[in-house]
């Protein structure tokens, strides 16, 4: 497609090239030009390229004395739709194509100036005609590149897709572009971060946006002891930039390897009852819409979008930035010490009111317990760390007898008293930065669950997981199960919603990558949780729907509202968001 005898030449050489890339060349003999006027013959490889004054374009006749600019945009349409149709039977059926099939069939052609998709459906017969201006003036401001044939996997290797474009935007104008191309094309976008999310919720065939390439730092206010950042910047390299201005962020998740609007989006969270989610930490932040649109949030203005756009669940846009309010650059001592369930179940406030950051790993098949205490300290950093210990028995000895377990699972109880046995007997003391303390190393790849419940619901909701367990011993467990505690917020979506919670995490690890049977625990734990007026973890797997959250959240339906006032088309939905709001 083109408006003039140079713009044929160029498209067509473009055409050649990109062509050669993936192992076709163009049939210069099957080669036609369409023209609305006179055209001087012209070559290409010393053969004279064919010109005609009609042609047929997927079953319809394309004539030079008219213009066919409608009967092509509906004829590729119709193309579009049968590609989409011939790529879902191939997933479905879990068809492997040969590699040439996949690279013909995922080339994407950058015409001219700007993006424009263009599938080889042959690679004997390609047809040009002229194009509209004002499709040309849209392919000129297209300056994005979106890469075909990328496989996306999370963390865990749990869950995964394929989109049909992946960007890696540096500006909010290419952001824009990329949604624009997307209500062209009527494409659902996704938007993901450090890919930690044990879910679906990031998993899209359509467009998929990793933020990793808009990362800065914007503005450190050392006297409000607040930072704005780009929305993609991993809390790791954010903790270390805060550590030179003196500051921290007064919580943090276990991991940090996590994008800032990945971690507010799904409601992350550490433990502390006097602190709150991470996103609470949250006092700013601005918002690209579905329209092109971008709000500010803050406190003071579009205050009531601002705690909805907290726990985003990345269906009201794409978070451009993010305000985090911080604390002074402090240090911790975490105390580790041996218990057991009945003693930290009958002391819960107190241990509570010891400990600022308060959490314990209770161990399933037994009554052993590890009590964990962070708290601020001014000694100097210590480390009780050994490579023998946490890894070589921790790690690869646990991962090979979780393996054996796959086959004897009668084993699991014997390896959660050994283990806490083995690890878990002696007090244990390390002192170091805070997000250094915070932040843990996940090893295993796993499958997890992760509800909060009202605290006073801890040790119902406790002894009876343990009873169940106790009462169908074919029903196992992998250690710990870790307990957690959090303020309640004002945000929408937040499990913790007016109310202080105990969270309740559950695991099931895949030793060497093998999935362990874990449906019977599952169901066994979420029924407890919903039991107990329980809401799920947003990025972790779970089994409810909408109306399941329209009982537990009192402002589900003004979230609702929200998303479908800013995203009335349910561009940011997807088969994760649709069973939370359809």
């Amino acid at each position: 497609m083109a408006e003039s005898e140079e713009d044929l030449k160029s498209l067509l050489l473009r055409v050649r090239e990109e062509s050669t890339k993936v192992g076709l060349k163009l049939n210069i003999k099957k080669t036609k030009i369409m023209a609305s006027g006179p055209i001087n013959p012209w070559q290409i490889e010393g053969e004279v390229v064919e010109t005609v004054t009609d042609f047929m374009f997927l079953g319809s006749k394309i004539t030079a004395d008219n213009d066919c600019s409608h009967e092509i945009k509906r004829c590729l349409l119709l193309g579009r739709k049968a590609m989409a149709n011939l790529d879902s039977i191939i997933k479905s059926r879990d068809i492997t194509l040969p590699p040439k099939v996949r690279m013909v069939k995922q080339r994407v052609l950058s015409i001219s100036a700007g993006l424009y998709i263009w599938p080889f459906v042959s690679e004997r017969f390609m047809e040009l005609c002229p194009v509209s201006a004002e499709k040309k003036t849209m392919i000129k401001r297209k300056h994005v590149h979106g890469q075909g044939g990328v496989k996306f996997r999370n963390w865990a290797k749990t869950y995964g897709c394929s989109p049909e474009l992946y960007f890696q935007p540096t500006t909010v104008e290419e952001l824009k572009e990329i949604l624009d191309l997307a209500r062209q094309r009527s494409k659902k976008v996704k938007v993901v971060g450090g890919g930690h999310s044990p879910s679906d919720i990031a998993c899209t065939d359509d467009f998929m946006i990793h933020m990793g390439r808009m990362n800065k730092i914007l503005k450190v206010d050392k006297e409000k002891k607040q930072v704005t950042v780009e929305a993609g910047i991993l809390l790791s390299d954010l903790n270390v930039a805060l550590n030179k201005d003196g500051l921290a962020l007064p919580i943090l998740g276990a991991v940090s390897d996590v994008a800032a609007a990945g971690v507010i989006g799904t409601g992350t969270h550490n433990t502390g009852i006097r602190h709150g989610i991470f996103a609470t930490q949250v006092v700013a932040l601005t918002l690209l819409t579905a329209s092109g649109e971008i709000l500010e949030c803050s406190e003071s203005v579009n205050s009531e979008l601002l705690q909805a756009a907290r726990v985003h669940l990345g269906c009201l846009g794409v978070i451009l930035t993010l305000t985090f309010q911080c604390v002074t650059e402090f240090y911790l001592q975490e105390t580790t010490f041996p218990s057991t369930l009945k003693e930290v179940l009958e002391n819960l406030d107190s241990h509570l009111k010891k400990s600022e950051y308060f959490r314990f790993l209770w161990f399933p098949h037994s009554e052993n317990v590890s009590v964990i205490y962070q708290d601020h300290t001014n000694k100097p950093p210590s480390s009780s760390a050994s490579w023998f210990w946490d890894y070589a028995i921790g790690y690869y000895l646990l991962e090979l007898l979780l393996w054996i377990s796959t086959f004897l699972p009668c084993l699991l109880p014997w390896i959660n008293h050994f283990f806490f046995w083995l690890l878990f007997t002696s007090k244990v003391e390390n002192v170091n930065l805070s997000h250094k303390i915070f932040n843990y190393e996940c090893r295993f790849k796993q499958h997890v669950q992760d509800w909060a419940i009202p605290i006073e619901k801890t040790r119902e909701a406790l002894l009876e997981l343990k009873g169940i367990l106790e009462s169908n011993p074919k029903v196992v467990a992998h250690y710990p199960v870790e307990v957690r505690f959090t303020r309640g917020d004002d945000i929408l979506l937040s499990p913790c919603f007016q109310r202080d919670s105990c969270y309740m995490n559950i695991i099931m690890y895949r030793p060497y990558g093998k999935d362990v049977p874990r449906l019977d625990y599952w169901l066994a734990y979420e029924g407890i949780m919903k039991k107990c007026g329980g809401r799920p973890h947003w990025a972790k797997a779970h089994t409810c729907t909408r109306r399941d959250f329209e009982k537990m959240y009192p402002e589900f339906p003004k979230f609702c509202a929200i998303r479908e006032k800013l995203d009335p088309r349910g561009m940011f939905l997807n088969a994760y968001l649709e069973k939370v709001f359809y």
